[in-house]
């Protein structure tokens, strides 16, 4: 009898306990997400501890840790905590399984910690387990929303997958085509427009942070939108003053615009203390955009960052940035020195260090040249044009250095809207330089294609994009090609 008992009691709390299984987005939830998009960690874990304690059938904040490892990860690239993070990812999707299985956030969860894990992944170059979790969280979240249609949520991230397999090199995405995933950034951005703009009279406006935070990248990196830092201010403003991340945002726009005046107020503004997480690439953009600015404190900060970043990017990068500092600084000693550091530290993996390692074991750039494309990446057109017509293309020593007057000229002609200007020395790089192993000639082309797209002519435009493509076995070849194919795909090409 005691045992029978005993069995219907066990019974009865296992069923109590599935019937309370929930997913409740409540004020604990809320306050833990908006600090998460604050980047202030230790507070957000504070209120999931207090949600946990109060509420322990709320599934929601095993999402809410995923979204904390996915944004320190993302901004810290730590690869200790990288290798944590991947063997955490079958834990939480378990607990999540338990979950209310009738919540649309059931489904929805599941695919966020996927998603996650892909992004994070991708960034760290584990490219086939991460194209394996996208399409993982391309189907549950195709299963939520044919069962719940409307649940604004799914849009989100169904646009982020279609921005992420739309950009991605040509040889992963056959990969991602095996696997029956293909994406197209255009339409992934539209998405992600449309969501923010239902969300905001909705109980999902909380989205909002997160929503400008990946439109900041999709229009920057993927999309390289030549106004996004007039169409992004805006949103940006909106976020929360106190966010870290908000200040974070508006000096990468910044910079990666052209803009670098503004960026180095932004970075410099970000708020400080021991509730935010610190992130390195502060340091970074704010040391290459005051070199392009030409400020004396540039090798400080770039020195800062290479002390306390925990990533493997950037390090080949950030020495090259500091042996230009010393050689524009009239520092041939330093120069060679830091070159030195170029060649030993660090990892080429990604495209800015590869290019920087190719770089070091290169020619000693010519002075002029060199102020003219930090003058340009920083936005200060006019300085760049006035240093570039300071020099004289038969004072130059080397082929590398010639087709580089001609593509700075073109370049910073093609910023100041002079067609006529941009298509004269483009043409005069590719003329000059479709043979050799510099990106120059290849971007020349691809940009012709975007100036002519622009005009309308498409036929031009494709002709450009082509030629771009046929240019083989030269820097930066993977982000030209995807953007040369992108323009065909909005040609219809």
């Amino acid at each position: 009898m005691k045992y029978k008992f005993v069995f219907a009691l066990s019974i009865f709390l296992l069923v109590n306990q599935i019937v309370k299984a929930s997913f409740v987005f409540n004020q604990n939830c809320a306050a833990a997400y908006r600090a998460i998009f604050d980047l202030r960690f230790n507070d957000a874990r504070k209120y999931i501890r207090d949600e946990r304690a109060h509420n322990p059938q709320n599934g929601m904040p095993v999402l809410l840790d995923n979204y904390i490892d996915y944004l320190y990860l993302l901004t810290t690239e730590n690869k200790t905590e990288y290798e944590k993070f991947k063997d955490k990812k079958s834990d939480r999707i378990d607990v999540l399984e338990d979950n209310d299985k009738n919540s649309p956030y059931y489904l929805f969860t599941q695919a966020e910690v996927y998603l996650q894990s892909g992004m994070v992944k991708a960034r760290f170059g584990d490219y086939v387990s991460s194209t394996l979790d996208f399409k993982k969280a391309k189907g549950l979240l195709t299963d939520n929303e044919e069962k719940y249609k409307g649940f604004l949520p799914d849009q989100k991230s169904l646009g982020l997958i279609d921005v992420v397999f739309g950009a991605i090199p040509s040889n992963l995405k056959k990969m991602a085509g095996f696997l029956g995933i293909r994406g197209n950034s255009a339409n992934g951005l539209r998405q992600l427009e449309r969501f923010r703009g239902a969300i905001a009279s909705t109980q999902f406006n909380y989205y909002n942070d997160e929503a400008v935070f990946l439109l900041s990248f999709t229009y920057v990196d993927v999309m390289h939108n030549r106004n996004a830092y007039n169409y992004l201010s805006p949103l940006l403003d909106g976020m929360n003053d106190k966010s870290a991340l908000k200040s974070y945002l508006q000096g990468y726009v910044a910079f990666k615009t052209g803009h670098a005046d503004e960026a180095i107020k932004y970075l410099e503004g970000t708020p400080k203390g021991s509730q935010y997480t610190t992130i390195p690439m502060t340091d970074y953009l704010l040391g290459n955009a005051k070199l392009c600015s030409m400020d004396t404190d540039a090798d400080d900060y770039l020195a800062k960052f290479l002390n306390e970043t925990q990533s493997v990017n950037y390090i080949k990068d950030s020495y090259l940035k500091l042996a230009y500092y010393y050689l524009l600084h009239a520092n041939a000693a330093k120069y060679s020195y830091y070159l030195t550091f170029v060649r030993s530290k660090g990892t080429a993996d990604d495209e800015k260090d590869k290019q920087a390692l190719k770089e070091a074991n290169d020619a000693r750039p010519d002075i002029n040249l060199l102020k003219a494309r930090f003058y340009f990446d920083g936005g200060f057109y006019n300085n760049a044009l006035t240093q570039l017509k300071t020099v004289d293309v038969n004072d130059l020593n080397n082929l590398r250095d010639k087709i580089e007057l001609y593509y700075r000229f073109g370049r910073t002609y093609d910023m100041m809207n002079n067609f006529d200007g941009a298509l004269n020395y483009y043409q005069r790089t590719i003329n000059m330089g479709r043979n050799q192993s510099y990106y120059f000639a290849a971007n020349s082309a691809l940009n012709l294609g975007m100036l002519y797209e622009q005009r309308h002519d498409s036929k031009k435009a494709a002709d450009y994009y082509n030629m771009a493509l046929q240019m083989k076995n030269h820097e930066y070849q993977n982000s030209i090609d995807t953007q040369a194919k992108e323009g065909l795909g909005r040609l219809g090409k």
